[in-house]
């Protein structure tokens, strides 16, 4: 029995993957779940390649598995995801220890790739697939709280923008069978689970048939009441009216809604061929309020893109204070090679220049979202506890609807533990920027 340890790196659909090709290699028996590399015979990293700084920690671990390799004679090492259907060929040259390399597409050939570097030779796959969705397969959790998982519903990007290199390595946009969804969905009701996340490129482009986003969305939710539905990476402009009617309806569905801006610049918006101006966004914000007064909004933002002026920036400023961001990730723009942007658009903003940017996009963010929690103070809420808080065995955390963080003591009411899994009523009584405090009611 060969014992296969997987590290994550990068996105959500990244943790799926992970937890997809353990279930390949589980199901083509010979293979189990190793808990650390100590105990591993084959490592593999799952890559990410949104960022250069995501690129460079892997390089450093693969020179630190290598080193590892010389101690440990038949030790495998692969490198899977984005980053080795990217970087293929400069992987082969100067990463000699690499004894696998597959795209995220090619996780079905893991056995046989596995199988070629015992016998010496290197196991390669990086062919991108138009209909692969790994529809069928029931992941492994790995690193599971038992709690909250995420349910890959789509796979690939269509939407090109200038500087993402994601439909470049993940490929075409392709949807997954709603059937699939709903049963895997199921067993993971069954098996305790509370909340899933639904997981794509661009969620609310979903379409398998006549099923489209939000008539999934009312599908999964009405697996259970006690069941709560998340969704990940909404692009502003698929945020239909259907999708909101459809989560205002069913209580169940969170309401928090992650919609990635980028930039409050319509002639930045234009350059990252966004597809949406500045009006467009903000009139979906507007519509969002509608529905759901309640609802938390987060964002992505870029710092730095191409030729972006202070005027620029100002504008993506604004923007923030105008909605009033919940949360955000928030980051320096990174060229990425083979990306229209990096083809045809002068990466000219000082480093420097980028760095001071994201220092007064963050220092705002962190303003926006303690005001907001300021806001729950005194307000009740639902939360649905996770586990144990990282600076007291005397407490747990849970999230709100709103995907906020709620810390209340660890007894209820009732004098006993809340465990993974319980709903809470809860009262804030306090806040950070980052978490709020709170008691059971």
């Amino acid at each position: 029995m060969k014992r296969v340890f997987v590290e994550t790196y990068g996105c959500q659909m990244n943790v799926v993957d992970s937890e997809t090709l353990m279930a390949i290699l589980v199901a083509a028996g010979g293979f189990a779940a190793a808990s650390s590399v100590a105990e591993a015979d084959v490592v593999l990293l799952n890559t990410c390649s949104i960022r250069d700084n995501a690129e460079q920690r892997i390089w450093h671990r693969l020179d630190e598995l290598g080193a590892l390799k010389k101690r440990r004679k038949g030790l495998v090492i692969g490198l899977v995801g984005c980053m080795a259907e990217r970087l293929r060929e400069e992987i082969l040259e100067q990463r000699p220890a690499v004894d696998i390399i597959a795209g995220p597409d090619a996780y079905r050939s893991l056995p046989e790739l596995l199988r070629q570097a015992e016998s010496g030779a290197r196991g390669i796959n990086t062919e991108l697939s138009k209909e692969e969705t790994y529809a069928e397969i029931s992941p492994v959790r790995l690193d599971s709280n038992g709690v909250s998982a995420f349910v890959a519903i789509m796979r690939g990007c269509d939407n090109f923008c200038s500087y993402c290199v994601v439909p470049y390595t993940r490929g075409r946009e392709r949807s997954r069978d709603p059937e699939t969804i709903l049963h895997e969905v199921g067993e993971l009701f069954e098996a305790g689970y509370r909340e899933v996340t639904l997981l794509g490129q661009n969620v609310n482009s979903y379409s398998f048939g006549s099923v489209d986003f939000p008539e999934l969305l009312r599908r999964v939710a009405e697996v259970s009441p006690l069941l709560r539905v998340r969704f990940a990476t909404s692009h502003p402009k698929d945020m239909s009216d259907r999708l909101l009617e459809a989560m205002a309806v069913l209580p169940n569905i969170c309401r928090a809604i992650h919609l990635p801006a980028q930039s409050g610049s319509n002639r930045m918006l234009d350059k990252m061929n966004r597809k949406y101006t500045r009006e467009w966004y903000l009139g979906r914000i507007a519509a969002i309020r509608r529905a759901m007064p309640d609802a938390a909004i987060s964002t992505d933002i870029i710092a730095g893109f191409c030729g972006e002026t202070p005027e620029d920036h100002a504008d993506t400023m604004s923007l923030m204070r105008e909605v009033g961001y919940e949360f955000a990730f928030m980051f320096k723009y990174s060229e990425r090679p083979d990306t229209v942007a990096a083809r045809t658009l002068p990466d000219d903003v000082p480093d420097v220049v980028k760095t001071a940017r994201l220092a007064e996009i963050i220092a705002l963010q962190n303003e926006l979202s303690l005001a907001s929690n300021r806001r729950d103070v005194g307000r009740e809420f639902e939360i649905l506890v996770e586990g144990t808080s990282r600076r007291s065995d005397e407490k747990v955390f849970g999230r709100t609807s709103q995907n906020k963080v709620v810390v209340i003591p660890r007894i209820g009411l009732d004098g006993q533990p809340h465990k993974p899994g319980d709903y809470v009523r809860v009262r804030v009584t306090d806040c950070s920027s980052a978490t709020l405090q709170g008691e059971e009611i």
